[in-house]
């Protein structure tokens, strides 16, 4: 929305001028925290600046788009994963299709072991039409065949984390062709991630593994290049 948009190009160009001056002053190498946090702000704002803005009001382009994909989706039968690294977003998303008269299965970190076990075998037995899934719960031991689309809504730094939680829908068991949808947020940090996720593919493959983020193997000019406009 343009709001979002206003909100997204205020904070990069502050966290342009914060990232410059903190490595200055720590270098480069013991600044990775600190950018990560910078990094991450942008990709909340590209979910919902409501992630941090606590009145904030002005909507979300992707939520929009995402609800209209659950209608379009629910409409001819299908039954959606979708995945986020944000539980609050997760959240978000869980209210406003309570809104809509959905109750959606939710899974992240804090749900416990038996309940997840539950929450899975009903779904897979064909109750309910959505599932909310944070994705480092979601990345292994869940087996979520009752599905036959799944959204990312936000892009992880390490494809394969992605891909593990893709996996969920994939196990044995599923008779299904399996429809994946990654969204971005155009002229923003995500689709900059994406192209160095797509430029670095084979260093991700032969170095990277899933507990590990794109960031580490990231030169200082490129992760300038993340807060360009």
């Amino acid at each position: 929305t343009e709001e979002q948009r206003k909100i997204y190009q205020a904070f990069l160009a502050q966290s342009r001028n914060d990232l410059v001056k903190e490595v200055q002053m720590n270098g480069y190498s013991r600044s990775q925290i600190y950018i990560l946090a910078l990094l991450t702000r942008l990709r909340q704002i590209c979910c919902h600046p409501a992630l941090f803005l606590r009145h904030y009001e002005g909507g979300s382009g992707k939520l929009m788009l995402l609800e209209e994909l659950l209608a379009d989706s629910f409409s001819a039968g299908h039954r959606v994963l979708v995945f986020s690294q944000f539980t609050s977003m997760l959240e978000l998303i869980r209210d406003g299709q309570r809104a809509n008269g959905i109750t959606p299965f939710y899974i992240d970190g804090q749900v416990p072991a038996d309940e997840r076990i539950n929450q899975v075998q009903r779904f897979n037995q064909g109750d309910g039409k959505l599932f909310l899934v944070s994705l480092r719960a979601g990345g292994t031991g869940l087996n979520l065949t009752g599905a036959d689309t799944v959204i990312h809504f936000d892009p992880w730094w390490n494809p394969a984390v992605e891909e593990q939680a893709t996996d969920r829908a994939y196990r044995i068991g599923q008779e299904n062709i399996v429809q994946v949808f990654k969204l971005y947020t155009r002229h923003s940090v995500e689709e900059k991630i994406l192209a160095l996720q797509q430029k670095k593919q084979n260093l991700i493959d032969a170095i990277i593994k899933p507990d590990q983020n794109l960031l580490s193997k990231m030169t200082l000019d490129e992760v300038l290049s993340l807060f360009e406009p």
